[in-house]
């Protein structure tokens, strides 16, 4: 019987560590093609405004950080860095500077999110119609799936 109870739990630890491996694993995996260094300058060139994503914020931890420029314009958002790989990324513009869980919470509904990060080496996209990057003051990165935050810049 103890045997048996031993197997359970060796088991059953295998394979939440195998989860948990695919769930980090995945993203990284399946992740396309980062643009290139020459392309992130370029697109980037038109900017209003640009932000440094920095690892020492508060909400920022080893598996959740950002790093690197992100320059925004009214087309399109770039950054040229590097984000901690993960599942369901989004990034937000955020009316106010936050640097964690707790302080997006009461703000997330009156924030909007300008689409999902794919690529944790650069990344490049377009601001959707209808959205006045001048009317936020802050961009963030987001992991919807687990509510965690990753890292966020106030630009103006």
């Amino acid at each position: 019987m103890v045997r048996f109870l031993f197997r359970i739990v060796t088991h059953g630890i295998a394979l939440a560590i195998g989860f948990a491996l695919g769930v980090y694993l995945l993203p990284i995996l399946t992740a396309p093609p980062s643009p290139d260094r020459a392309m992130l300058q370029e697109m980037a060139q038109d900017a209003e405004f640009t932000a440094e994503f920095t690892r020492d914020l508060k909400g920022s931890d080893f598996l959740h950080w950002g790093e690197g420029k992100i320059s925004l314009g009214a087309d399109r958002i770039v950054h040229e860095g590097k984000l901690a790989p993960g599942p369901d990324y989004k990034l937000y513009l955020v009316p106010e500077f936050v640097e964690d869980e707790a302080e997006f919470a009461p703000l997330k509904s009156a924030s909007v999110i300008v689409g999902d990060v794919k690529t944790f080496d650069g990344l490049i996209l377009d601001v959707p119609a209808g959205i006045d990057i001048t009317a936020y003051t802050t961009v963030l990165i987001w992991c919807e799936a687990f509510g965690e935050f990753i890292t966020a810049a106030k630009y103006r």
